[in-house]
């Protein structure tokens, strides 16, 4: 199986999620099985039925977890010396050229990617346009609406 990039952040956001779905959720809907089997009828129990599909959900989310830890590669940002170059884990401030808007992205993976935070998906398309890039370079990104060209002002590794 090939390795998976991320951060040390997601990477500890990941183990605290596999944390509490083993010590709370699964025990509570453990719990909520019991006492809808102790009501008797379990064809006709919604509350049963309810509780068996959300630890089918609990399971499958930890046994996920569990194999994306296990391919992680974890890279700490701050640790990561590019030389200026745009990497995974490299803060990235940019200037679109058309508009002059500033805009700062982390290059992070898969799973810890949130546009609303700033976190971009290695393999996204401005991503992947990024990489290999340094402070001054200008990056051509496809977009729905066009070719979007960025000026990278700053690279940083925190």
């Amino acid at each position: 199986m090939a390795t998976i990039p991320i951060t040390k952040r997601g990477a500890e956001k990941l183990k605290a999620e596999l944390h509490r779905l083993k010590t709370v959720d699964r025990p509570s809907v453990i719990n909520a099985i019991s006492e809808a089997r102790a009501q008797g009828d379990l064809s006709e129990n919604a509350e049963y039925d309810a509780a068996k599909d959300r630890q089918g959900f609990i399971e499958g989310r930890i046994q996920e977890i569990e194999g994306k830890l296990s391919a992680a590669q974890v890279i700490d940002p701050a640790a990561v010396d590019a030389g200026g170059r745009v990497v995974f884990g490299a803060t990235v401030e940019l200037e679109d050229e058309a508009s002059g808007d500033a805009v700062t992205y982390q290059i992070v993976g898969e799973d810890e990617a949130d546009l609303k935070l700033g976190l971009i998906n290695i393999s996204s398309p401005i991503a992947r346009a990024l990489i290999g890039k340094e402070e001054g370079d200008v990056a051509e990104v496809q977009a729905p609406g066009g070719v979007k060209r960025y000026e990278i002002v700053a690279v940083t590794y925190q």
